[in-house]
């Protein structure tokens, strides 16, 4: 009977420890082609959204960074009140992309992809290349522009518009770090065999 119960408890386990690494982040997230060849399947995902949208793999990438830096389950941190009350969540941002629900919400609507998943590599990689469609048509941002892609992203099309982020200095020295990225994502993708 112990032999029984110690392989069960062996293999619920495993099973838990399977689960977790699904979302887990590669490696080297300072290294795009690293992430190519640890994750063949984000790269189809990044790719498949460019041929789809034509957003950049490495403006993608560099946002996805700054959002989630990769994990799948990612979720905005508690508040607190009087320090130690858990107040709920920050936001409702979740999965790879860091979508709210409602922008979510909005996404399934118009493109019918009812299915679609936050933390489904595919669907968040197909999410933002919708988003900064969105951001192109209504903002006039060019789609390699990771900077202010990046910023409407963060602010909404409505805050971009307004500016909402020039009050923000912190969120633009991000929005600058995403460009910085996007051009070293892009350059080592370049030479990189996993990416052909």
């Amino acid at each position: 009977m112990s032999r029984i119960l110690g392989a069960l408890l062996t293999a619920l386990l495993l099973a838990s420890c399977g689960a977790k690494t699904q979302y887990a982040a590669p490696r080297n997230l300072d290294d795009a082609c690293a992430i190519a060849t640890e994750r063949p399947h984000y790269y189809r995902a990044f790719r498949a959204t460019e041929r789809k949208w034509g957003v950049p793999v490495s403006v993608q990438m560099a946002a996805m960074y700054q959002e989630s830096k990769f994990i799948g389950d990612a979720r905005t941190p508690f508040r607190y009140t009087l320090g130690v009350l858990p107040m709920g969540r920050q936001s409702s941002a979740y999965g790879y992309s860091q979508a709210l629900d409602g922008t979510w919400e909005e996404y399934q609507r118009e493109t019918g992809a009812r299915r679609a998943r936050r933390d489904d590599i595919r669907d968040a990689t197909d999410f933002m290349g919708w988003y900064m469609t969105k951001s192109r048509e209504r903002n006039g941002i060019p789609l390699s522009d990771a900077r202010n892609q990046y910023l409407a992203y963060h602010e909404g099309h409505t805050g971009f518009a307004r500016g909402s982020y020039n009050a923000k200095s912190w969120l633009v020295r991000v929005a600058d770090d995403v460009q910085t990225r996007a051009v070293l994502y892009g350059a080592q993708l370049s030479n990189c065999p996993a990416a052909r």
